[in-house]
This record gives structure tokens, C-alpha cells and sequence, in this order.
């Protein structure tokens, strides 16, 4: 039995609610459940991607719930309430949802900070409460942070913020209700291949060197949603993923001073330096 497989010992009624299911992570957490017959409430800002994502998990053997809403809308509390009714209860709960916001600091508004700020961390929060309260006994709430809420890069401080604001909600709530039996773990990933550069806001080069990253990277979502599916039922709390990522969770920790002088030299190196050509 694989450790996937095993989700089901702490998810009896195997019903599942994923934020962002609409493309990326969160379509390949909805597919990975479907093969293994789960039920699936699909939550995701397009309508014509949440009816695309449904087709496929019930051609593979799940059952779709699909609602197109703003994770920021009073909708989504409905939502987690409507699903639950359905199907009985609710087991899993996946709050992947995400935007990013880059650029420097010094010229990034108030509006871009509130926008990042209510749908990476606040609509976070809010499917978190929803999940507790509905949660029956045992139950798993992932979290998807980011490799940026530790690593945190030049010029994506508001998208460092909230992924680190994640890590630290999934920090409490792994003690608050583990009396409860409900189970927590906040997934931390580098780059990979997603649509977070589409509703990205910043400046194009901004836009360009995240989108830069991504497409150097062989890690894929069907293997990020496998691997932390796969570490959430071990019961681990932090998942980095993929191994690069554990290396420098570890090297953060045990030495943050050399940490910083090396992610100062890449971003430095990645960006090309003022006033210097970069090469193709």
C-alpha cells in the first residue's frame, strides 16, 4: 500500500476540497484522488476550467463537485458547507489557491499588498476554520506555502509574507487540533511548470525571470501533488518538495547568515547586475 493509498486511513469518507483546482496543482491533486475513487468539490476562479478539470476526475473514477468563485467571496464558505451536506462530511481539505505579487518593495502598492494578502493567506485561514468546523473526528488539512516562505527572495516581499504567514498558521493549527484529529501539513515547493505568471502583477521582468525559473524546472505538478499527497499521509508537517528543496529548508535552518549571502549572489547572478548586458 503506498503512503497515498494510506490517506484513507485517516480519510474514511474520502470526500475532498481543493481551492485552485482549476489548472496546475490543484487539478493534479483532483486527479490523483480520482483514480483512487474519491469525491472532489472544485473550487477555482474559471468556470470553463472547473467544467474541463470535472470531465477528467470523473473520467477517472471520482466524483466532481465543481463552484466557479473569488476564494476572497463570502461564496467560499458556502461552498465548503454545501459539499459537506452532500456527501456527508468533508475528510481532506487542500487550500492551494494562489497569486504572486513581484517588483521592488519600495514600489509595490498597498492595493497589490491587500490583494496578496487576501487570497494567499486570508483565504487560507478561512478554508482552515471551514475545514475544522467540519471535519468529523479525523481529517487532513493541507496547506500549500511556498520554498518562498523560507527562502524569500529580492523582490517578492508580499508573496514572501503570506506563504510564511501559511507556514506559521500551519505551525499552530498542527497543535490546536490535533485533539480534534484532524491532521495539518503545509507543503513548501520551489518552481514548477503552473499558471501563476498569468495573474501575476509586477513588472514584466519580474514576470519573465519567475516564468524563467519555471520552465528551467523538470519538477511537474502530477509528481508535486503525488509527492506531498504522499507525505501528508505519513503525517509529516512541513513538506518541501521536491529533494532540492528539503537541502534548502535544512541549509536555512542550520546556517540562515550563508544562506542569505548565497540567495543574494544567485538573485544577483539570475537578474544580471546593473548596468551589465545579461547574456541570451
Amino acid at each position: 500500500m503506498s503512503n497515498i493509498d494510506r490517506l484513507v486511513q485517516h480519510c474514511p469518507g474520502k470526500r475532498a476540497l481543493i481551492t485552485g483546482a482549476g489548472s496546475g496543482l490543484g487539478r493534479a491533486f483532483a486527479l490523483d484522488l480520482a483514480r483512487r475513487g474519491w469525491s472532489i468539490a472544485l473550487l477555482d476562479l474559471s468556470e470553463e476550467r472547473l467544467e474541463s478539470v470535472a470531465r477528467e476526475v470523473e473520467g477517472a473514477g471520482g466524483r466532481a463537485f465543481h463552484t466557479a468563485l473569488d476564494v476572497v467571496s463570502d461564496g467560499l464558505e458556502q461552498a465548503f458547507i454545501d459539499f459537506a451536506e452532500t456527501e456527508g462530511g468533508l475528510d481532506l481539505c487542500i487550500n492551494n489557491a494562489g497569486v504572486a505579487v513581484a517588483g521592488p518593495f519600495a514600489q509595490i502598492s498597498d492595493s497589490d499588498w491587500r490583494w496578496q494578502t487576501e487570497i494567499n493567506l486570508m483565504a487560507v485561514v478561512r478554508g482552515c476554520r471551514q475545514a475544522a468546523r467540519l471535519m468529523s473526528g479525523r481529517g487532513i488539512i493541507i496547506n500549500i506555502a511556498s520554498a518562498a516562505s523560507f527562502a524569500c527572495a529580492p523582490q517578492m516581499s508580499p508573496y514572501n509574507v503570506t506563504k510564511a504567514g501559511v507556514v506559521a498558521l500551519s505551525e499552530t493549527l498542527a497543535v490546536e487540533l490535533a485533539d480534534q484529529g484532524i491532521s495539518v501539513a503545509v507543503a513548501m515547493p520551489t518552481f514548477f511548470q503552473t499558471r501563476l505568471t498569468e495573474t501575476m502583477r509586477g513588472s514584466a521582468e519580474a514576470r519573465d525571470f519567475a516564468a524563467k525559473l519555471m520552465r528551467r524546472s523538470a519538477y511537474t505538478a502530477k509528481r508535486a501533488a503525488a509527492d506531498i499527497l504522499s507525505a501528508a499521509a505519513r503525517g509529516d508537517l512541513y513538506i518541501p518538495v521536491p529533494n532540492s528543496a528539503r537541502w534548502l529548508w535544512r541549509f536555512k535552518r542550520l546556517a540562515p547568515t550563508l544562506f542569505r549571502r548565497r540567495l543574494a549572489g544567485f538573485a544577483r547572478g539570475e537578474r544580471g547586475k546593473p548596468g551589465r548586458k545579461q547574456k541570451a
